[in-house]
């Protein structure tokens, strides 16, 4: 595959400087500050009027390359013109409203659908024909996402980014790979500097990961972008289902298990690589995908579980601490919560078994029954997992006792179940119904007093 890309990457190259010729894009005017963006705008109306292909290829790149060159500033501005001048055609628009009201039937639907679509839909899509331009534009969208949220106006643009995306990144278009100690040396940098759960804290610590019989790493790679891992899964194998992560994070182990008689595998760490894909879904199903490729390998694997943090529970406890009249804390809650106030947390038995009962019942109450304003669960991992098609299996007080899960979570996780049979089942409760699927133990857990919203049982 690495070497077609490289030979297509190679021919539009070529075809680019061709087209540079054609155009006298040469790189002796460099105009300074606003210019740059203004610049930039002029370029960008140039490849939505043109039509040769050359032409086409050509200022695409140098469209990319002289927004590398620009600072914050110029790159916002470059943003405004794309949301102020670079929507719909308004006066093709009102055309074909015209036409439809006169003729209504396909053609003139179809027109109008053409005649609604931003400009910048089309204008990305050219941009696109520029060699190495899939990762540029990734990385303009990274960028882009970085000022929005001081910048509403310019969610108009991201929108547009995110419908390209959605198609460019289908999973179809996904090719699942085998991480392992064989894997060039690049890649397995990548790997440790993407990591987002579990920092990998050098090459002894990914060779655990890796190589270790009873480890499993697989990452989701996309044609356009050669060698940059989009999104990549950590398995442990293991007999039991697992409550801890530390366990599981050691690099010298007393034990390891034989692949042949583990009965479960773990999914203890899913990262996703590129910050300009954030938001955009790479399909569902894609624990479902390796799932099916470990029980090739390992057919007597039955159970596939996650061991999940809880990034937005410490953050949600606190606010019910704040809260004069809160959701969910008792004043009996309230006081044990004191128990987490102070450090030495992780080495305090006592401390942690008077809060271990109160945990549970506060995390089961912020999985099944809290919601965020357009309704859904507040945390984003258990989003993920639910809407791949999981249940939640179980609730582990003190999982993670690492300064990260205490300050994150309290210490807590979870483990998320992947039953193959239910998997289609459960996705489709989650996104059409707001369903949560839970283990009996789980639901247990949930105080009589509470009001779960649409809770499915295991």
């Amino acid at each position: 595959m690495n070497a077609n890309v490289s030979f297509f990457g190679d021919l539009l190259g070529t075809i680019s400087e061709r087209g540079r010729a054609l155009l006298d894009l040469g790189r002796d005017r460099k105009p300074a500050g606003a210019a740059r963006a203004a610049g930039l705008v002029e370029l960008c109306e140039r490849l939505l009027s043109g039509r040769g292909e050359a032409s086409g290829v050509a200022l695409a790149q140098e469209i990319l390359t002289r927004y590398r060159a620009l600072k914050t500033g110029e790159r916002i501005a470059f943003f405004e013109a794309l949301a102020a001048t670079f929507g719909p055609d308004r006066a093709r628009l009102e055309r074909a409203l015209a036409e439809y009201a006169r003729h209504p039937g396909e053609a003139s639907i179809a027109a109008l659908h053409a005649a609604s679509e931003p400009r910048r839909q089309e204008l990305v899509r050219r941009l696109n024909l520029a060699p190495g331009a899939t990762a540029a534009l990734v990385g303009m969208r990274s960028a882009l996402l970085d000022v929005l949220p001081r910048r509403a106006d310019l969610s108009v643009v991201d929108r547009d980014f995110v419908h390209l995306f959605a198609s460019w990144f289908n999973r179809g278009f996904l090719v699942l790979r085998r991480i392992d100690w064989s894997t060039p040396a690049n890649v397995l940098e990548k790997i440790i500097r993407y990591e987002a759960v579990h920092a990998i804290r050098d090459w002894d610590d990914l060779r655990a990961r890796v190589d270790s019989p009873d480890r499993r790493c697989y990452a989701f790679f996309h044609p356009a972008l050669v060698d940059e891992p989009l999104i990549f899964v950590e398995v442990a194998l293991t007999r039991e289902v697992p409550e801890a992560i530390a366990p599981i994070l050691a690099v010298k182990r007393a034990h390891t298990v034989d692949p042949a008689r583990a009965s479960v595998a773990v999914f203890y760490s899913i990262s996703n690589c590129q910050p300009g894909l954030g938001g955009v879904s790479f399909g569902n199903f894609l624990i479902k995908q390796v799932v099916e490729e470990i029980s090739r390998e390992l057919p007597d694997l039955k159970t596939f579980v996650t061991l999940s943090p809880v990034p937005g529970f410490r953050a949600w406890l606190e606010r019910e601490r704040r809260a004069e009249s809160p959701a969910a804390l008792t004043p009996a809650d309230r006081v044990a919560l004191e128990a987490l106030d102070g450090d030495g947390l992780e080495g305090d038995t006592a401390r942690q078994a008077a809060l271990r009962p109160v945990l549970a019942a506060l995390a089961a109450h912020y999985f099944l029954v809290a919601r965020s304003p357009k309704g859904r669960p507040l945390d984003p991992v258990a989003r993920f997992h639910l809407g791949n098609g999981a249940r939640l299996e179980r609730i582990n007080p003190f999982g993670d006792l690492s300064a990260k899960g205490i300050e994150q979570a309290a210490g807590l996780m979870v483990n998320y179940r992947y039953l193959l049979d239910d998997i289609e089942a459960n996705h489709e409760a989650f996104f059409d119904k707001g369903q949560i699927v839970a283990s009996p133990p789980v639901r247990k857990l949930l105080r009589a007093d509470s009001a779960p919203k649409a809770l499915v049982p295991g």
